[in-house]
């Protein structure tokens, strides 16, 4: 990759040095993750399982422990990509009536794989700041690694807020940064240097995607921020759950009262 953020075949990368400076404050932010997904998605879910020695498969499935489906419910899965969340939901025990999974990359739903499952689940193209459900309609909402990607934060949970049903369960799995200082060292080191080596070997990657991951992660909200934000669109009961030793965050919170507009401050 050059300076000038073009690579060797002369195509301007989606994440250049720029724009990785700051890249939760790009004007162009949705635009940029919704190519740069686009262009990983054939080889996501690959690169998601070897990025991760295999540890990401646990993390969906405590997630899905924590939003205590029951027999019945309407299940949202936000920014669900190829469909990873999706299986896993759709053959939880107890089973819900309807798996709903939305998500703004054609090619990310295009390479969905259902087998066995497609009965359950329904797919969406639709942006997460704007979901196309009805008030109240949703009994469990999830985000899976997703949530950090929205070009405006707060109008994503809002949106997350309008559509739970009094009682639903929100559940987001997200990256985080380790606050110990010597893991924070490790961590960074692996995020900075050999992920993007062994994603891009994989993905053949031209994005930037890679880079924009630890980018990403290092710039986005602290748990204590998001459990302010969390509260501000409305949520209560929101519990934090560290894994992987700090560097991934569950969150867990219940939708009690009346739905909480974007600027307007839960009660």
């Amino acid at each position: 990759m050059s300076r000038t953020g073009h690579d060797r075949r002369g195509c301007k990368a989606t994440w250049d040095a720029a724009a990785l400076r700051d890249p939760h404050r790009q004007v162009d932010k949705a635009a940029r993750v919704e190519r740069m997904f686009n262009a990983i998605a054939p080889t996501y879910e690959r690169v998601n399982t070897v990025a991760s020695f295999g540890r990401d498969i646990a993390w969906r499935n405590r997630t899905v422990e924590a939003a205590a489906v029951r027999s019945g419910d309407v299940v949202l899965d936000v920014c669900c990509g190829t469909g990873d969340m999706l299986r896993v939901f759709a053959v939880s025990d107890p089973a819900p009536a309807i798996v709903v999974g939305i998500d703004f990359a054609d090619q990310m739903l295009e390479r969905s794989k259902l087998d066995g499952v497609e009965e359950a689940i329904q797919l969406i193209r639709a942006d997460a700041l704007r979901l196309p459900l009805a008030d109240a309609s949703v009994d469990v909402v999830s985000c899976v690694f997703g949530v950090r990607n929205f070009g405006d934060l707060q109008a994503g949970l809002c949106e997350m807020s309008r559509v739970a049903r009094p009682g639903a369960r929100l559940v987001i799995l997200e990256f985080a940064t380790p606050r110990n200082f010597l893991l924070r060292w490790v961590y960074g080191f692996y995020c900075d240097h050999v992920l993007p080596r062994l994603a891009a070997a994989i993905s053949h990657d031209r994005t930037g995607a890679y880079r924009y991951l630890p980018r990403s992660i290092r710039t986005f909200e602290t748990a204590l921020t998001m459990v302010r934000r969390l509260e501000d669109a409305g949520f209560r009961e929101v519990h934090v759950r560290p894994m992987n030793l700090g560097g991934v965050v569950l969150y867990r919170a219940v939708r009690p009262g009346p739905i909480v507009r974007p600027g307007e401050r839960g009660r």
